[in-house]
């Protein structure tokens, strides 16, 4: 009898031991997992603002894009008007008129071409933007999916849980 005392007392120890273990472990595995949200939504912030700098650099090159083109396009009509003989301006030699629009050609299709690279990469923050939002709602609805079935739900189809 009393080996079974033992046997007994020992035994429900180690339940009792092993309980708060347990619980210490799923409190901690909570602490990991708010701590690990918490990092991924700062990112995310970070992220997000950085696209949004840079969009609006992108949308200040090209008011400033604009405004040179605009400027262009003033010097191009007038010169051109020179050059037709439609202006007073007889002093200048039709050569260097003639360079002075070629000249203005060239700046122009530089300037198309920026604003085309400028057009292209506002083009790619939007998709950025909207994958990002995308893979948002994506790992919202997995977390509500993996907690009405309480599993884990991976970050990735080959990763370690979110949380």
């Amino acid at each position: 009898r009393k080996q079974t005392s033992e046997y007994s007392t020992s035994s429900s120890n180690d339940e009792f031991e092993s309980g708060p273990s347990l619980t210490h472990k799923v409190k901690r595995t909570l602490r990991r997992r708010r701590k690990l949200e918490k990092e991924t939504k700062q990112l995310m912030k970070q992220e997000e603002l950085k696209r949004l700098h840079k969009a609006q650099a992108i949308q200040r090159q090209l008011e400033e894009l604009e405004e040179r083109q605009r400027a262009l396009e003033i010097f191009g009509v007038k010169l051109e008007r020179e050059l037709r003989g439609e202006s007073d301006s007889g002093t200048k030699d039709e050569t260097q008129m003639l360079h002075e629009w070629f000249e203005l050609v060239l700046e122009k299709n530089k300037l198309m071409r920026y604003e085309s690279e400028l057009l292209i990469i506002a083009q790619e923050l939007e998709l950025e933007d909207h994958q990002s939002r995308l893979e948002h709602k994506l790992r919202e609805k997995m977390a509500i999916d993996g907690k009405s079935k309480g599993g884990c739900v991976p970050a990735h189809s080959e990763g370690p849980c979110l949380y």
